[in-house]
């Protein structure tokens, strides 16, 4: 009996130290990333010290702010295969011990897979939650966007109870980061992985086959009439809404709706192009 006691025992403390252990690589794993793109002007920037050029393989922790400039990009990726890809003119950082991410200015496309860390990413006074899911935030004083590709995010402002959204597949999120946030809008997710530069010409994403799985689900409902297309255009940064004139749309190889229903869908053309 005391024998028994003692295996159980000892099979208990092993399973302590292991749980341990696990803690103490999770906690490792949320304090730094790794660099893994680098395009044109990429710096870092640590408290009282000079900035210095960003390279391939360059490890960054909380402790540091990742700027990009004019036409230049970079991609993080945290060892739980989280991927954070950082547009031009961009201001990034992290938390340390955390999956806090705090977007300063700029844009960023974040890939969070399934099973991963619980991800949010802050920008002035509004947040995103997102975890198993790949989407997109851009901000500028006074203006934010917000879209998803695969997965579903919550859009929410901190200390406002209920001022949240639940955002899906193929939908985006804009307005004034200081008012409610506003209900989802449908945009082309095909459209999107065409012309971002979070995608042309980069290595396709883990989650690739997710997006193209959403695209088509689109493709589905247009097909049934029940997601219609619009001349509704967003070019590049920003939230700046374009309308198309019939010649234009027919270039684009597109078909114009007007204003549809019961679901109409601008597209996402060329976002965050800086």
């Amino acid at each position: 009996m005391n024998r028994c006691l003692r295996v159980l025992a000892l099979t208990a403390v092993t399973a302590s130290v292991v749980t341990g252990l696990a803690s103490a690589a999770r906690a490792a794993s949320l304090s730094q990333a790794r660099i893994t793109r680098v395009n044109n002007h990429v710096q870092l920037v640590r408290p009282m010290m000079a900035a210095r050029p960003a390279s391939v393989n360059g490890i960054v922790d909380g402790d540091t702010i990742v700027r990009t400039g004019i036409s230049s990009g970079a991609e993080l990726t945290f060892p739980d295969a989280t991927v954070v890809r950082l547009a031009a003119n961009t201001t990034f950082s992290f938390k340390n011990g955390t999956r806090d991410l705090n977007l300063t200015e700029g844009a960023v496309l974040i890939q969070s897979p399934k099973g991963a860390n619980d991800a949010t990413i802050h920008a002035a006074t509004g947040s995103a939650a997102i975890t198993g899911t790949t989407a997109m935030l851009e901000y500028h004083p006074g203006v934010y966007k917000f879209l998803v590709l695969e997965g579903t995010g919550r859009l929410y402002r901190p200390g406002h109870l209920g001022d949240s959204v639940l955002v899906g597949p193929g939908q985006l999120v804009m307005g004034n980061p200081n008012a409610a946030v506003s209900d989802p809008v449908d945009f082309d997710i095909a459209r999107f992985v065409k012309t971002s530069r979070f995608m042309v010409d980069l290595p396709p994403l883990r989650s690739e086959k997710l997006i193209a799985a959403e695209s088509q689900k689109q493709q589905q409902e247009k097909s049934k009439k029940t997601l219609i297309d619009t001349n509704l255009v967003i070019f590049g940064g920003g939230t700046r809404v374009s309308v198309l004139g019939q010649a234009q749309t027919n270039v684009a190889g597109r078909t114009t709706a007007g204003s549809a229903k019961p679901h109409s869908m601008p597209e996402a053309t060329g976002a965050a192009q800086q």
